[in-house]
């Protein structure tokens, strides 16, 4: 075939493509100016998807996942969770805190603000419940897993904004219990509380049970009394009051009956004056530990159990320091161990920690050795057992008083049997 022959060829076939794409554009125009031409296309396009995919549906859709709840969805793993003195709690997986060595230099907790300090630390599971008791006598539910997430370095985040409580109420104690859903253990365990006016109330934990957003009364509190205490037993524990007169008790736990939410209890210690009151609460589960008292001079000692003899609930109480003048009166009561630290803090902001194990134990009814230096317009704010901790250096020595620091003035240990 000659070249002119396939040039013309090549020519008829583009005339055919243009007068397509002629026809193509002038069917469009007219569906972009017909309304109803363009409806009638969009139905017979529906209408073909219809009949192509328009089968039964296969997947069945339900609102509720029968008995699936978010905390099927929570791993039980184990995590590490903080307080703080000021109230700052989080929690952080354990796998954060790597195994060492014996002999390592350890690895740092947490942040906290200026002049607070890590005051409770525990290991527990995502699927535990926290319980919150307030001075005024209510308590509040928290799953572990609902508590903010931080790491070691973070200080975690404030009670106040994590549980729904009065503004001019704050939290006095807390518990960490088990699964609240089984019978067996809600049965066999108790919460002791103990109030100001030294009165305690011992309840079932089945109790408690059954949370609430808004918390339920934990204990009925009478005017001019707070919430001081709540310690969680299993009951067969003993009990310890101490009060700001220097008087302390001790008495089986099995003393005082279960009682009901409401209820405001029964008188575990009587009060030495109207100005009195109960500064602290011990629940007794190892015979072989420690007590420990400070007065708000600086003032304290650790004294054996055992110097502590039984008394019947009610009762006025052993002498535990002996208060004078130069004492102070009682600010604080702990069980404690040499695996212990001592965290005191001073109304001014001043703050000492001291290892348990550098205090001798001494007699009862002694007025114990001086803790920490305190000028005469301060006194003692708050004392916590803390962790134990190792520390990198030695902290240089607070120049002291040896004559007040190493003596014991030993006095009348007589005291009349009520």
């Amino acid at each position: 075939m000659r070249l002119r022959q396939l040039t013309g060829l090549e020519q008829d076939k583009l005339h055919i493509e243009f007068e397509e794409i002629m026809k193509m554009i002038i069917d469009i125009k007219d569906i972009l100016e017909n309304e109803s031409r363009r409806y009638e296309i969009i139905t017979d396009e529906l209408i073909a998807v219809r009949d192509k995919y328009g089968d039964a549906r296969r997947s069945h859709i339900e609102y509720a996942g029968g008995d699936m709840s978010i905390e099927d969805m929570i791993p039980d793993t184990q995590v590490v969770v903080t307080i703080s003195n000021a109230g700052y709690l989080k929690r952080t997986n354990l796998d954060e805190y790597k195994v060492q060595n014996r002999g390592g230099r350890g690895q740092k907790g947490a942040t906290t603000r200026n002049e607070d300090f890590l005051e409770h630390l525990f290991v527990g599971t995502n699927h535990q419940y926290m319980l919150f008791f307030t001075q005024k006598g209510k308590v509040f539910w928290m799953r572990v897993y609902e508590i903010p997430e931080g790491g070691k370095n973070t200080k975690g985040r404030a009670m106040q904004n994590l549980i729904n409580i009065e503004q001019d109420d704050k939290v006095k104690a807390f518990l960490v219990t088990q699964d609240l859903k089984d019978e067996d253990y809600i049965n066999n365990n108790y919460v002791i509380m103990a109030t100001k006016k030294g009165q305690v109330k011992k309840t079932s934990l089945e109790q408690y049970s059954r949370p609430r957003t808004n918390g339920i009364n934990a204990i009925t509190i009478k005017d001019g009394d707070e919430l001081l205490e709540a310690k969680l037993t299993n009951g067969n524990s003993q009990v310890m009051l101490a009060l700001k007169s220097g008087k302390a008790i001790r008495f089986e736990e099995s003393k005082t009956r279960p009682m009901g939410r409401t209820a405001s209890g029964v008188r575990g210690i009587t009060l030495q004056h109207d100005n009195d009151e109960v500064i602290g609460m011990v629940a007794v589960n190892d015979n072989k530990s420690n007590i420990l008292v400070v007065s708000e001079k600086g003032y304290g000692k650790r004294s054996n159990l055992e110097d502590y003899r039984i008394n019947n609930r009610g009762g006025k109480g052993v002498k535990t320091l002996n208060i004078t003048a130069k004492t102070g009166n009682l600010v604080a009561i702990k069980n404690v161990t040499d695996e212990d630290d001592l965290m005191i803090i001073n109304k001014s902001g001043i703050a000492i920690r001291m290892a348990v194990a550098d205090l001798r134990v001494i007699g009862r009814a002694t007025q114990g050795v001086k803790l920490i230096n305190i000028k005469e317009s301060d006194s003692i704010a708050a004392v916590a057992k803390v962790q134990h901790e190792e520390e990198e250096e030695e902290a240089e020595e607070n120049e002291t008083d040896t004559t007040d620091t190493d003596t014991e003035v030993d006095n009348d240990t007589t005291e009349s049997q009520e």
